[in-house]
């Protein structure tokens, strides 16, 4: 509904454009994410059945490590890169734990 006293200001073009951007990109990490997690509840199923941990901590380490330098090359915060891989790896593993205890 509009409001004939405080008329809404005209979209601004540059802004809208730079949403639409950010909205394609959160998009698309979105499906990232689900197929990575599709593949990583294989790679828990696989690990369940030959008896193998759900963590692999000298993976996981390497892993940190080839993402930070791959983040400091991209111009972006390998404290934040590793944080949010940290935050993924966590959870990866608790669907491990599940996979190896059905």
């Amino acid at each position: 509904m509009s409001d004939p006293v405080h008329p809404s200001p005209e979209p601004d073009p540059v802004l809208a454009s730079f949403r639409k951007s950010i909205d394609n990109i959160d998009a698309a990490l979105i499906h990232i994410l689900a197929e990575r997690f599709r593949i990583t509840q294989a790679v828990g199923e696989y690990k369940a059945k030959a008896t193998l941990p759900p963590a692999d901590p000298d993976r996981e380490a390497k892993q940190i490590a080839r993402l930070r330098k791959l983040s400091e090359e991209a111009d972006l915060d390998p404290e934040f890169s590793e944080k949010f891989l940290r935050f993924i790896i966590d959870e990866v593993i608790r669907h491990h734990e599940r996979a190896r205890t059905r």
